[in-house]
């Protein structure tokens, strides 16, 4: 990471047990980058995915990712924008919500449930089920899957995936644009939630799709997607958020985020 970024600014805080916050800026960018790591090892840390709340009724609807943490509750340690989305308030992914398959479509995701690493890759649509690592019932659900939607994969197994879209999609993916991601190590256990702020030189200019996949790398991932990025790129810290969203104080207002929790629940064994 250092040979990557060759920060002139870095900070660090422990936000939660098992989750840290980290700051990074540098100059070579310029990049300011936003890291959340958290300790999926732990029976306390959990991850959900929240809504807008036009979308818990089943309309559509958008909002920005620190008032959805805010109407979570206090156990929402971080979140981050998640799946991209029309204007009309529908994601462009597949979608779980607390164990119920709130969208359904053949493209990348993350997915976790408790007592499991997370999954990402390929979503597919296979008879009766959404299959994210393993099949979720498409009307009965499982109880305990979350899952969100982005594009394109970056990294799988600690390999690049294909040229993440650079020869297709130049505009997107070879040019330098705000970027939010997720990414997995396994080594550590950590899921990391990446913000890079763009869009604002001389402070940050944001990164290309394999200036991102080189920055999760760096910080040992193995697994990664990309998720929304632009305006809609922020990282929200207890209800606050700490990046320098390129569009508007807080961000745009979108249709999901991944969030981390601490959720003790998960420390309680099953009954004999």
């Amino acid at each position: 990471m250092v040979e990557l970024l060759h920060p002139d600014t870095v900070r660090g805080a422990r936000i939660a047990a098992g989750v840290r916050y980290r700051y990074l800026w540098s100059a070579e960018g310029p990049w300011a980058v936003h890291v959340v790591e958290a300790d999926l090892g732990r029976c306390d840390v959990a991850l959900r995915t929240l809504v807008a709340e036009a979308r818990e009724t089943g309309g559509r609807g958008h909002e920005q990712v620190a008032s959805m943490v805010t109407r979570s509750g206090a156990r929402t340690v971080a979140a981050v924008n998640a799946d991209f989305f029309t204007p009309e308030g529908a994601t462009i992914g597949s979608e779980v919500v607390g164990g119920k398959v709130t969208a359904a479509r053949a493209r990348p995701a993350l997915a976790w449930r408790p007592g499991e690493a997370p999954w990402m890759g390929s979503a597919l649509v296979r008879n009766d089920s959404l299959r994210v690592g393993w099949p979720v019932d498409l009307d009965a659900g499982d109880g305990e899957t979350q899952a969100v939607g982005g594009f394109p994969e970056l990294l799988g197994g600690g390999v690049r995936v294909g040229d993440l879209g650079v020869a297709a999609r130049p505009a997107f993916a070879a040019t330098r644009h705000p970027r939010t991601a997720v990414a997995w190590d396994p080594e550590r256990s950590l899921l990391l939630l990446v913000v890079v702020d763009g869009r604002q030189a001389p402070y940050s200019v944001g990164m290309t799709l394999p200036e991102l996949a080189g920055l999760l790398e760096a910080f040992g991932a193995r697994d990664a997607i990309n998720l929304d990025g632009g305006g809609s790129s922020v990282m929200v810290v207890w209800g606050v958020a700490r990046n320098r969203p390129s569009e508007g104080k807080g961000g745009r207002p979108v249709v999901n985020a991944l969030a981390v929790v601490h959720d003790a629940t998960g420390c309680v064994p099953p009954p004999p």
